[in-house]
């Protein structure tokens, strides 16, 4: 997908223009290339608890209101292995400090957003913050040439999709969203809204967890917000020669 077209796509949040170039069916074309909400662990960290559904929500709901392709069945990726090149994007979220990225993890990281790779960084402890600061420092050492800008309803997040007013997650948090902006491109965005806890269901499909202040309208910001990323993950332009992409142009060529 050539720049101009990415530009066409996402400049003006023309989320018609982008559905035309997407797949009919989420699974279309297999599950490669997909979007694939994936989670990213550092350390000895384990994905477990209330949101471990989130990730699998997250492509339902993208798959369901857009017909994007999405994984049935997003992956966990560690931080210091080399499949953590094999796609553009990955969450990071936690409630609790996160430890210092080792030597390795730093420099896989690096290749990743050299790549053009998107991390979303989810805190799910909004009112301490504990887990989002230590986020943030320790991106800045991957990234210390970048620091994050605050950007609201006027940025293609906002609208790529969905236009969204502001963003949410299980709290309302902040109207705007953190991001590292590199080569023109988001690389990294910041959330103090527990987006993954609204997302967070059981093994029977119910919410998991209350959302406040704003009840279930809230949990369908957050949910949009999700669909918003994933909209504007899918038309970026990965390694330049990304799976997804390239069957994008041939769907457009047919419709």
């Amino acid at each position: 997908m050539s720049a101009t077209t990415r530009r066409a796509l996402l400049s003006g949040g023309l989320a018609t223009a982008a559905l035309a170039m997407l797949p009919r069916s989420a699974h279309a074309f297999g599950e490669e290339g997909a979007f694939n909400p994936r989670i990213l662990l550092t350390g000895d960290a384990k994905w477990e608890g209330v949101r471990a559904r989130a990730p699998g929500r997250w492509a339902d709901e993208l798959a369901r209101r857009t017909s994007a392709p999405s994984r049935v069945q997003p992956t966990i990726v560690h931080a210091d292995e080399k499949e953590l090149l094999a796609e553009p994007f990955v969450i990071w979220g936690g409630a609790a400090e996160a430890p210092a990225l080792t030597s390795k993890e730093i420099g896989v990281l690096k290749q990743f957003f050299s790549l053009g790779g998107i991390l979303f960084v989810d805190d799910f402890s909004p009112d301490t913050g504990v887990f989002g600061k230590s986020a943030r420092r320790e991106i800045a050492r991957v990234l210390p040439e970048n620091s994050p800008l605050s950007v609201g309803t006027e940025h293609v997040l906002f609208r790529s999709f969905y236009l969204l007013k502001r963003a949410a997650g299980r709290v309302q948090g902040p109207t705007k969203l953190d991001v590292v902006v590199r080569a023109g491109a988001v690389q990294v965005i910041y959330t103090s809204h527990d987006v993954l806890g609204a997302l967070a269901i059981d093994s029977a499909g119910v919410n998991s967890l209350d959302v406040s202040p704003g009840g279930e309208a809230q949990r369908e910001l957050a949910i949009r917000l999700c669909v918003n990323v994933a909209m504007y993950v899918l038309c970026s332009n990965y390694k330049d020669d990304q799976v997804h992409a390239e069957h994008i142009m041939r769907r457009r060529g047919g419709k």
